[in-house]
C-alpha cells in the first residue's frame, strides 16, 4: 500500500499561540493531530507532550506482538500519563489537557485512536466520511436526536469536551479499525478547522485538489477565509496516488 501524506499547522488569526500539535511518522506507519487547551502554556506543552508521548511509545512498540488495539490503547493511558506527570511538578498547568487523533497503518489494517473532537475524515469518491465520533455533549445530544447537526453547529456548548487527555478520570479512548482503498483520501484534523469549514466545503478542496500540499493549504486558508477563529491543523493521506502533481 502506498501512501503520499503530508502536514500543516497554522496559528489562525486570532490566537497568538500555537496549541495544536501533529506528527507524521516518516515511513508513513502512524500520524498524530492533537489540539491542547489550558491556557497558552499549558495547551501548547499538554499538546506537545501527548504527541510526544504517542510517537515515542509507537516507534518503541511497533514490532511488538502486542495488537493494533493494544497498541493504541497503551500509547494514549502513556500520553495521559505523561500530561498528569508534568501537571504535578508544574501546578500553573493543572487544568491542562489535550485532544488527540491518531491514524496507524500496520499489517495491512489501518486503525485509528481518538480522544476528544480532533476528527479523522475519509474521502471515497465524492463522499465525505467522518470515522471518528466526537467526545463532546453536543455530539452526544446529536447522537441521541436531541438536536440536529446544524444546531450542533451553533450550539453554545459545541467546544465543551467530555474526554480529553490530562485527566485522572479518563474513562473513553474510542480505538477501531477502518478500511482504505485506492483512491481514498484520510484526513486528521484539529477542530480549528471543522468550526469554519462545513464537510461540504471540506470535502470539495480534497476532491479538486490532488497535490496533497496543496490541498492542505487550501483547507486553512479557506478556514483563515472564514474568521480563522483557532488554531488550525490539518494532516492529509493519500492512498496509492500520485499526488505530488498537479
Amino acid at each position: 500500500m502506498k501512501l503520499f501524506f503530508t502536514g500543516q499547522t497554522d496559528v489562525g488569526l486570532l490566537r497568538s499561540v500555537n496549541q495544536d500539535a501533529y506528527y507524521i511518522d516518516p515511513d508513513g506507519r502512524f500520524f498524530i493531530v492533537a489540539d491542547g487547551m489550558g491556557g497558552h502554556a499549558g495547551g501548547q506543552e499538554a499538546s506537545r507532550i501527548a504527541t510526544q508521548a504517542i510517537q515515542t511509545f509507537l516507534h518503541n512498540q511497533w514490532y511488538s506482538v502486542k495488537s493494533s488495539e493494544r497498541l493504541l490503547e497503551e500509547a494514549f493511558l502513556m500520553a495521559n500519563q505523561a500530561i498528569l506527570q508534568d501537571q504535578y511538578y508544574h501546578p500553573e498547568r493543572a487544568d491542562m489537557g489535550t485532544t488527540a487523533v491518531v491514524a496507524i497503518f500496520r499489517e495491512e489494517q489501518p486503525w485509528c485512536a481518538h480522544v476528544g473532537d480532533s476528527r479523522l475524515y475519509r474521502l471515497r469518491g465524492s463522499r465525505l466520511e467522518q470515522i471518528t465520533e466526537d467526545h463532546t455533549l453536543v455530539a452526544r445530544l446529536m447522537k441521541y436526536g436531541e438536536i440536529t447537526p446544524d444546531q450542533a453547529r451553533v450550539h453554545p456548548l459545541r467546544h465543551v469536551l467530555a474526554q480529553c487527555l490530562g485527566r485522572e478520570d479518563l474513562q473513553e479512548i474510542s480505538i477501531q479499525p477502518f478500511h482504505v482503498q485506492p483512491g481514498d483520501r484520510l484526513l486528521l484534523c484539529s477542530d480549528g478547522l471543522t468550526e469554519e469549514l462545513s464537510d461540504q466545503l471540506i470535502a470539495s478542496h480534497l476532491k479538486s485538489i490532488r497535490a496533497c500540499d496543496k490541498a492542505a493549504t487550501a483547507l486553512i486558508n479557506a478556514a483563515k477565509d472564514r474568521g480563522g477563529r483557532d488554531n488550525i491543523t490539518v494532516v492529509i493521506v493519500a492512498i496509492d496516488r500520485l499526488t505530488r502533481e498537479g
